[in-house]
């Protein structure tokens, strides 16, 4: 279904917008070459849309699965914009948009729990002229959204993405709080390592396994499908819950769309080798046999692994680092099977900066369509400004973080019956 007609953009508009556009139109007759539509169908696309989940310069987060999983737990409007130039698809934008009190927000599904945002681009979108797929993107883009909301925001996109400039770079935006962490894989455990102080690693990883084995050793364990990946899921929430709590810290998995939303990834049935998401855990045999003391979660595309979250249990073996060792045994499995990418996500915590030697800036692009956009548009660069003051006082952030969690305490005992 189509939620408007499709349009092109004028020579005219697309100079306006940029100075080399005027130059690169000048022969051309009356209009723009990519052309923008915009559909609510993601059925509609799924052809396209997986062709394009092939390119390892579009997130996992933008994949059809992933989306799919986050339309069947959530209760958002979706439109897909998507660019062509004459019969090549160039890009598509799965936006879903938000309504608040005062303005209405237009972001790339779930990405606000997601690591990396790119939108989804063909491998050539970036031969295009510059100015053109800069106004497409832009004025392109703006133009049919504006009777559904009244700000776009693309939040944690990268301005180089696998070693490539990115398509979404072109357009103005602001420093991101959060960088994202990543380790390269080399083809092999001790190629890898040697990248990280490999002497060291391995010494940590023979200390957890020795204390590991006086209380009757463990099995590494990976769950892909069924209950039993469900259950550790299930034994992640609870993990960290705790977590945050003794933190006093609020739960970013509490509500239960955000809970469902990964039971339904683990349903997924993406091709092989990719799994918007895999349960990884370190399972203690002995007197406390069948205890989970450390849960991951792993998205794959290609060959490009994203570590979604992790927990550890604190009563347990907390002196065997038990979340070091099982991220140990999943980069040394990972390497055999291919994978080029290891992912730690946003957050600069000092355990990714001891596996990773890629730290990735984000950026948040916020483009208004209506007058009310323009202000929520301030608003959003004035909180990205004080969130990254925020985060430079340690003593105010874990204030405010305080605050959070407090709030979030209030409202969950307001609804208690």
């Amino acid at each position: 279904m189509m939620a408007s007609s499709d349009f092109t953009l004028s020579p005219e508009a697309a100079g306006r917008h940029h100075s080399a556009g005027r130059a690169a139109h000048a022969g051309s007759a009356d209009r723009f070459p990519i052309s923008i539509s915009v559909h609510t169908d993601m059925a509609e696309l799924e052809a396209e849309w997986r062709a394009f989940d092939a390119n390892s310069g579009n997130s996992l987060h933008q994949s059809f699965d992933w989306c799919t999983a986050w339309r069947k737990t959530h209760d958002s409007d979706l439109l897909i914009v998507r660019g062509t130039a004459g019969k090549q698809t160039l890009f598509l934008l799965p936006f879903e948009i938000g309504g608040g009190r005062l303005f209405r927000t237009a972001r790339l599904i779930g990405s606000r729990h997601s690591n990396l945002n790119t939108g989804l681009f063909d491998s050539s979108a970036c031969d295009s002229p510059r100015a053109e797929l800069t106004a497409a993107l832009d004025l392109g883009v703006r133009r049919p959204l504006r009777q559904f909301a009244d700000v776009i925001v693309f939040e944690r996109t990268p301005q180089i993405w696998r070693g490539a400039s990115h398509p979404l770079a072109a357009l103005a935006g602001v420093e991101n709080p959060n960088a994202s962490f990543q380790l390269p894989l080399l083809g092999t455990m001790e190629r890898t390592l040697a990248q990280i102080n490999a002497k060291r690693r391995r010494k940590k990883m023979r200390i957890s396994e020795r204390r590991l084995a006086d209380i009757g050793g463990y099995d590494y364990v990976i769950a892909r499908a069924g209950p039993q990946a469900h259950a550790l899921l299930e034994t992640f929430f609870r993990q960290k819950a705790a977590r945050f709590e003794t933190l006093g810290l609020p739960d970013a998995f509490r509500g239960a769309e955000t809970r469902a939303f990964f039971h339904a990834l683990i349903d997924a049935a993406a091709p092989e080798p990719d799994k918007p998401l895999e349960l990884n855990a370190i399972r203690l045999r002995g007197d406390h046999a069948g205890r989970i003391v450390a849960v991951a979660g792993l998205s794959r595309k290609g060959d490009h692994v994203i570590c979604q979250f992790g927990s550890i249990d604190e009563e347990i073996a907390a002196d065997a680092s038990p979340g070091e060792l099982l991220f140990y045994r999943m980069i040394d499995r990972l390497c055999a099977e291919g994978v080029a990418l290891f992912d730690f996500g946003i957050g600069d915590q000092p355990y990714k900066r001891s596996w990773c030697t890629i730290e990735t800036p984000l950026r948040d692009i916020v483009l208004p369509l209506t007058f009310r956009g323009q202000v929520a548009a301030g608003g959003f660069r004035i909180i990205a400004r004080a969130k990254r003051w925020v985060k430079a006082n340690e003593t105010l952030y874990a204030f405010v973080q305080r605050q959070r969690q407090r709030r979030q305490t209030s409202s969950a005992g307001a609804d208690e019956p």
